[in-house]
């Protein structure tokens, strides 16, 4: 069976979230979702991150591609596989991860769970905030209807699950500034340093070679990152990462366009081909 194109030409989001090089801003993302302390504090006590550090980004963009690219029983399957994963995520005010009642007024000791809404919708504006940095780091920035087309491109990611779409921004200049009003509450704690160390600090359960690419990383998520939340994370950001970091994102764009399509949308295609083996083996055992 043939599988349709999955990126029409005519479709500025999908010709956007195609591209594998915004994946320069997945530790971007982890870590500004876990500067709000709800998502911190239910990433920390219910990720294994010390023994599979890399889960929540393949996870996430599992679901990213499964909803924006792939067909209604592929998309349906990615909610339902979400849903499961957030039902046990949730907890008091009081619960800390020494067991100890956190003090009151505390702001990193904010109730939390995987269904709340609003949370949902910050970890999707993650997503956008930081793929739209990507591509304009690389190439410039975007036409105003071609961003306003990506940011309503954006909604289902958190409209899927229980944030629903209501809310979301209808272009970018409203996306930015709520964007912009959200960073300003932002909290980075002791539960998302501890995350970050997990994540950048060469974990040993990190795949083989992956540990070689981790200078990068690094480079490229503080590069990324807005310099308040940068700085609050403790990355030390001096002329000279500036000027690497400029000269390894300007390699990137001059390189990237020539790659053929195949290897710019790999990480996609590849996504939803896991998505649909998954759907098949699930029908057979059903």
């Amino acid at each position: 069976m043939t599988v349709p194109d999955p990126v029409p030409g005519n479709d500025p989001f999908r010709r956007h979230a195609a591209e594998g090089v915004l994946l320069l801003g997945g530790g971007a993302a982890i870590l500004l979702q876990l500067a709000d302390p709800r998502v911190a504090r239910g990433v920390a006590r219910h990720s294994d991150f010390a023994g599979r550090p890399l889960d929540r980004l393949f996870g996430t963009l599992d679901y990213v591609y499964a909803v924006g690219f792939g067909d209604e029983a592929v998309r349906r399957a990615a909610v339902r596989r979400v849903n499961a994963r957030h039902a046990p995520v949730r907890g008091d005010a009081a619960d800390s991860a020494d067991g100890e009642a956190d003090e009151a007024g505390d702001a990193r000791s904010a109730r939390y769970s995987a269904f709340d809404a609003d949370a949902q919708r910050w970890v999707a504006s993650t997503l956008l905030a930081t793929a739209l940095a990507v591509e304009e780091r690389l190439w410039g920035p975007l036409d105003e209807r071609e961003a306003d087309a990506i940011v309503r491109g954006y909604a289902p990611l958190g409209g899927s699950l229980q944030a629903g779409r209501e809310g979301w921004p209808a272009s970018r200049a409203e996306f930015e500034a709520w964007w912009q009003a959200r960073l300003a509450a932002l909290d980075v704690g002791d539960d998302a340093r501890g995350v970050a160390r997990i994540l950048l600090g060469g974990s040993a359960a990190l795949p083989p070679g992956t540990r070689l690419l981790l200078p990068l990383v690094r480079l490229s998520t503080a590069a990324l990152l807005p310099a308040p939340i940068r700085a609050a994370y403790g990355f030390r950001w001096t002329p000279r990462a500036e000027r690497v970091s400029a000269a390894w994102l300007r390699g990137i764009a001059i390189v990237w366009p020539l790659l053929p399509r195949v290897v710019r949308h790999a990480p996609m295609r590849g996504s939803l081909r896991r998505a649909r083996l998954r759907n098949r083996y699930a029908e057979r055992e059903a």
